[in-house]
C-alpha cells in the first residue's frame, strides 16, 4: 500500500485557479449559479470576459467524444434492472465488445453528480474498447433519466433519496456482475460523486467488488469503513482541497484494515481534471491516470473465459 505524486502536468493555466474552485463549489452545490456568476464577474478587472470563462469552466460535450457511439467495434444498449431497495426499476448503458466470445470481466462506470452525461457514457466506451463489459447506470432513470444539462441534472440528482441512490448502485453492480457475459469479475470505477459511490461500494460489497477506482471520491460512510480491503486505486487531483482533505483519514483507516490500495496525486491538477469537456481537463493527468486504471483492471480482473 502506497501513495505515489506524479510529476507536474505542464499545462499553461491562464484561468485564475480560484475560478476553478468556484466552479468546485457551484458544481457540488455549496453556492448557486448566481453567486457563481456574479464571482466571475469580479475577473472582469483582470481582463476575462464572461465568454472566456464560461466556455473554459462549464462542460462542451462535444469535445468528450473520444469513441464514437456508434463505433463497429462496440454493442451499446440500454438495459433494465431492478433495484428492490432503492428506487425499484432502473436503466444504465451496457456496452460490450462486438468481438466478445463467452464472456468477460464487467466494470460499473458510475456518473458524477448530475447523471449519466455524454462524457460518462464515453467512459464506458473507452472501457469496453479494452476488452470490458461495461455499465453505466443513470441514477435519473427514475425522473425521466440525464435532462440534457448538467444544472438540471445536479438539481434532480440532489433532489434524490440518499440511501435508495446507493441502493440502486450496488443492484447495478450486482446486476452486471451477475450479466450472461460476465466472467464474474467485478470493477467499478467513478468519478466526483461516483468516485463516492466505488469507495461505498468497496465498504458494503468487499466479497464482490474485485477492483475498485475512484477518481476523487469522498470515502463511504465512516461505520463502513473497517469493511474495505480493496484492492482499490484512487486518484486525486492536488489542487482539490474539499475531497482532499478527507484522504488522511480514510488513508488511515485503509492501513488499519490492512488493505491493498494506491493512490495517485496529480500535481497541479484540480478536482475533475479526466473530464475533457471541461478546462479542468489535463491531457497528460488524464491519460496517465487512464492507463494505470486500465492496468489495475487488467490485472486484477484477470481469469475470464473468451
Amino acid at each position: 500500500m502506497k501513495t505515489q505524486k506524479s510529476s507536474p502536468a505542464a499545462v499553461s493555466r491562464p484561468i485564475p485557479q480560484e475560478a476553478f474552485d468556484w466552479y468546485d463549489e457551484y458544481a457540488h452545490g455549496l453556492i448557486d449559479r448566481r453567486t457563481f456568476i456574479s464571482r466571475l464577474a469580479g475577473l472582469g478587472a483582470l481582463g476575462f470576459s464572461m465568454s472566456v470563462l464560461t466556455s473554459a469552466l462549464l462542460p462542451n460535450y462535444a469535445e468528450a467524444e473520444q469513441v464514437s457511439f456508434n463505433d463497429p467495434d462496440l454493442k451499446a444498449t440500454f438495459e433494465k434492472f431492478r433495484s428492490p431497495k432503492g428506487h425499484g426499476e432502473c436503466q444504465g448503458y451496457l456496452v460490450t465488445p462486438t468481438s466478445l466470445v463467452g464472456k468477460a470481466p464487467v466494470v460499473l462506470v458510475v456518473h458524477e453528480n448530475r447523471g449519466l452525461n455524454p462524457y460518462v457514457k464515453d467512459v464506458a466506451r473507452r472501457m469496453a474498447k479494452q476488452g470490458f463489459v461495461a455499465f453505466a447506470p443513470d441514477a435519473l432513470y427514475p425522473l425521466g433519466g440525464y435532462p440534457g444539462n448538467d444544472d438540471d441534472g445536479r438539481a434532480m440528482q440532489r433532489g434524490m433519496d440518499r440511501v435508495k441512490l446507493e441502493e440502486d448502485f450496488i443492484a447495478a453492480a450486482q446486476f452486471i456482475k451477475s450479466h450472461q457475459s460476465s466472467s464474474g469479475k467485478l470493477g467499478a470505477v467513478g468519478f466526483c460523486f461516483g468516485g463516492y459511490v466505488v469507495n461505498m461500494l468497496a465498504a458494503s460489497m468487499p466479497g464482490d467488488l474485485d477492483a475498485g477506482v475512484p477518481y476523487y471520491g469522498s470515502p463511504p460512510a465512516e461505520e463502513l469503513r473497517p469493511n474495505v480491503r480493496g484492492p482499490l486505486m484512487l486518484h486525486f487531483g492536488s489542487l482539490d482541497e474539499r475531497v482532499n482533505a478527507t484522504w488522511p483519514g480514510y488513508e488511515k483507516t485503509l492501513k488499519a484494515n490492512d488493505a491493498d490500495y494506491v493512490a495517485h496525486f496529480y500535481d497541479g491538477a484540480n478536482h475533475g481534471f479526466h473530464n475533457d469537456s471541461t478546462g479542468r481537463y489535463v491531457p497528460a493527468d488524464a491519460e496517465l491516470s487512464w492507463s494505470r486504471t486500465i492496468e489495475f483492471f487488467k490485472k486484477n480482473l484477470a481469469g475470464a473465459t473468451s
